[in-house]
């Protein structure tokens, strides 16, 4: 079997390993996306069943070198890459927040209000009602810190996949010590008025979500 031929199997069976038989996927694009992922991958197979049969009776030569193209398929299908984690959110020189100023829709009367890291951002900065004042707070995200042991809880929000990332994040004060980089956490605290910040209460390791970013819209 030729190069080529591989290529395109280990190719197709690792987009079907990541989106047919794995939420791993999510590590990379939108849920939306999955069905496209789908037919690329059977695609990918098809082609390459089709072109070992075509090619089953030919005698041409491939060069050795060749095959080392079919390495980085190899290693996607047995080592799928993690999500984006605190080296990427670094690379960000600012947050993202949405753009806007004024009211916001009415937050739900619940006792303990689960946000995303974005909407958290923007009622901080543009709300002018400061609906978040007094509300006690749930966020998610992992950890990232300054050289000044500030830390954060971060996320990554995609618009369609992991390449359009941008960042959002929340200084978190008054927890003792701040947990590993790159730790999942869910802290619990009240708005500090004036900041992107949250007073903890809580903070409690949780596992990576299976899609770990948030939609950006």
């Amino acid at each position: 079997m030729r190069a080529p031929t591989v290529l395109l199997l280990l190719t197709g069976a690792a987009v079907l390993r990541v989106s047919l038989f794995s939420e791993l996927y999510l590590r990379y694009v939108q849920p939306g996306l999955r069905p496209y992922l789908i037919v690329s991958g059977c695609a990918l197979v098809l082609l390459g069943l089709v072109s070992a049969v075509l090619r089953r009776d030919a005698h041409s030569h491939t060069p050795r070198v060749a095959w080392l193209l079919t390495l980085p398929a190899l290693a996607l299908l047995l080592f799928p890459p993690p999500a984006l984690g605190s080296y990427s959110a670094e690379r960000e020189a600012e947050q993202r927040l949405a753009q806007g100023m004024g009211t916001f829709p009415e937050l739900p009367s619940d006792p303990v209000l689960d946000l995303t890291l974005t909407e958290f951002g923007s009622r901080a900065v543009y709300d002018t009602e400061r609906s978040l004042e007094g509300r006690t707070v749930r966020l998610t995200g992992f950890v990232t810190q300054d050289d000044d042991g500030t830390w954060y809880v971060t996320r990554l929000a995609v618009a369609c996949c992991a390449a359009d990332a941008t960042v959002s994040r929340v200084e978190i004060r008054g927890a003792s010590e701040a947990p590993p980089t790159d730790t999942w956490v869910t802290v619990t605290g009240t708005w500090h008025p004036g900041d992107t910040v949250l007073d903890a209460e809580s903070v409690r390791t949780v596992r990576q979500p299976a899609n770990p970013y948030e939609k950006r819209t």
